[in-house]
């Protein structure tokens, strides 16, 4: 399944190693969820993962990166004309319609309303969920929880 996961997932899995964005990370390490990017989501995680305030191992982060690098799916996005309340996030968007993923997954629904996302979209539904929805959805079962 290609995933693409917003910034605010991996941070969450990085803080609480038992909760459902940790249960997304854990999928993506073991190749059960193939995570869709491109260069701007890769600066971003690095950039905030790596950030003083969060105290995250930079071994755990590197090997992290270099498990979504390696294992994968790199894509060429297109820009496209959608304004969402965050700007910079459009780029989760524009991978996810370029891979053809089948999840973004983002703590943050607000950030992606679905209104908007049709504009770019509208023969194709974008699933946008919550880190417990896409695990009770597609991941129950998979590990324990």
């Amino acid at each position: 399944m290609k995933i693409v996961l917003d910034t605010n997932v991996l941070v969450a899995g990085f803080i609480s190693p038992f909760g459902p964005p940790a249960a997304i990370l854990r999928a993506v390490l073991t190749g059960s969820m193939v995570p869709c990017f491109d260069e701007r989501i890769l600066a971003e995680y690095r950039d905030v993962l790596t950030r003083g305030k969060f105290c995250f191992d930079r071994h755990r982060v590197d090997d992290f990166l270099r498990v979504v690098e390696t294992n994968g799916l790199p894509v060429l996005a297109d820009p496209l004309r959608l304004v969402l309340p965050d700007t910079s996030d459009a780029m989760f968007v524009e991978v996810a319609i370029a891979a053809g993923a089948d999840c973004l997954v983002t703590g943050n629904l607000r950030h992606f309303p679905v209104e908007r996302l049709r504009t770019v979209s509208p023969s194709e539904e974008t699933c946008i969920m919550t880190p417990r929805e896409f695990l009770d959805r597609f991941l129950d079962g998979q590990e324990n929880h």
